[in-house]
């Protein structure tokens, strides 16, 4: 990759007007007019998937919290409802700003209407035991394609010395007080990750998580932790330890930059033949991402806080094969597979960490895709062009699949069921009207 030069590092993104992140209606759609190549420069906006961690880590703790670089989407607002049953109050400064209020928390219930619409609701789990001893949290829900089990959060709990058991649907898990232990998961979870360590910042004695999340999220969290006060070595690594300790105090924070917009932004330029620049980035949280761009045939350059991605007409086939942080993100495996269905030649695309996602196949064959499904493995031949058609949103990336399949189709898309996009992609279609993309987002 060549380096720009390097320009004053800004790490917030410029406020954006207020967005009423009221979710979208079944019936609401996105139309794409395809056939046009991105172009020009685009803010990416702060991360979904640290800021929900840290936001239930202020149960850990009473006070006052301030965030920057809060997206505007469904599940911060989900997470913030979640929360006000606990006695959380929050409020806007801007559109970048929120500020949190935990001096009056209790215990409480996370009920299943709200659980259900966001799996990320089991960070209470953790922070909701340390602090008062006891917690009930109903099993989570979330996306449609299929199940990711929570026995890695029982068990990391129960290493801690709490009590838990199924009650009707729910998770309770009570303890005196929680201890630390040596815990090592045969699998690396980000979710564990992020509960364990929000348990065991306050546990007497020292935790030791073998085999962590290095994801850039669990670290943006651990950091957070640290400045509450809690003793953490090893962040970024694959071996946390956790010294506990009596009390945290609240601390403000920015919230990193979205990495899985970031590589949306930036295979939709590739997909489409375009030249675009995502600004207010990490690009050391892109790297995998970039890699496998680059080997299609793409022309990355990367600056301090900007990755610039130039590509040819038809890119080349690859091979993408998912893995934890720091190999290539499950989450972007959905925009991989609609980018390949337009390479020049036959890819692979294998999923090692979920089995099962692999229902934005059927829809974007509705495009025209060529795409042959083995147990977790795509077989995708690359075909000349895609042909616009009305698809369905199953989750959240295949959605933005759709999206960038229906930019490069011939004709018009027409992607229904998009209130999935609310949840992890602040004003995409804005964004993308701002690189020279024809679409719109039509209301019921």
């Amino acid at each position: 990759m060549s380096v720009k030069a390097k320009a004053k590092r800004e790490t917030v993104p410029p406020a954006a007007p207020p967005q009423d992140v009221t979710e979208a209606t079944g019936m609401d759609e996105v139309w794409i007019e395809g056939g046009r190549k991105l172009k020009g420069t685009v803010a990416v906006s702060g991360s979904k998937n640290a800021t929900l961690p840290i936001l239930c880590a202020t149960l850990l703790a009473p006070g006052i919290y301030r965030f920057t670089n809060v997206p505007a989407l469904r599940d911060i607002t989900t997470m913030l409802e979640l929360l006000s049953l606990f006695g959380v109050k929050s409020r806007r400064e801007d559109s970048r700003a929120l500020f949190v209020d935990s001096t009056s928390i209790h215990n409480a219930e996370a009920p299943y209407d709200l659980v259900k619409t966001m799996r990320a609701s089991i960070y209470v789990l953790g922070p909701l035991l340390a602090r008062f001893g006891e917690a009930r949290v109903s099993l989570p829900g979330g996306c449609a394609w299929g199940p990711r089990p929570v026995d890695l959060h029982i068990r990391g709990m129960q290493r801690l010395g709490a009590e838990v058991e199924i009650e009707h649907g729910y998770i309770v898990a009570r303890s005196d007080r929680l201890r630390g232990s040596v815990i090592s998961s045969e699998v690396s979870s980000v979710g564990a990750t992020g509960n364990l360590l929000m348990a065991a910042a306050t546990a007497e004695g020292e935790t030791v998580l073998e085999n962590a999340a290095c994801e850039p999220e669990i670290e943006a969290l651990a950091r957070f932790l640290a400045d509450m006060g809690a003793k953490i070595e090893g962040m970024g690594t694959s071996r946390l330890a956790v010294t506990g300790t009596k009390a945290l105090y609240p601390a403000d924070a920015p919230m990193i930059p979205d990495r899985i917009e970031a590589g949306t932004f930036l295979t939709a330029a590739a997909i489409t033949g375009g030249d675009v620049e995502a600004t207010y980035v990490e690009p050391g949280h892109l790297d995998s991402i970039l890699a496998k761009l680059e080997e299609a045939g793409a022309s990355v350059q990367v600056g301090e806080t900007t990755v610039r991605v130039r590509a040819p007409e038809r890119l080349k086939p690859i091979t993408v094969t998912t893995a934890p942080y720091p190999g290539f993100p499950t989450d972007m495996q959905a925009q991989f597979m609609a980018l390949l269905s337009v390479a020049d030649g036959t890819s692979t695309i294998v999923d090692t960490i979920y089995q099962d996602r692999f229902t934005h196949v059927a829809e974007l064959q509705r495009l025209g895709a060529d795409i042959r499904v083995d147990g977790n493995c795509a077989v995708v031949q690359g075909v000349p062009s895609l042909g616009g058609a009305p698809v369905m949103a199953t989750d959240l990336r295949a959605s933005a699949a759709l999206i960038l399949g229906g930019l490069v189709a011939r004709g018009q898309t027409r992607v229904s069921r998009i209130y999935h996009l609310d949840r992890g992609y602040e004003r995409i279609e804005e964004k993308l009207q701002g690189l020279g993309a024809a679409i719109r987002r039509v209301r019921a």
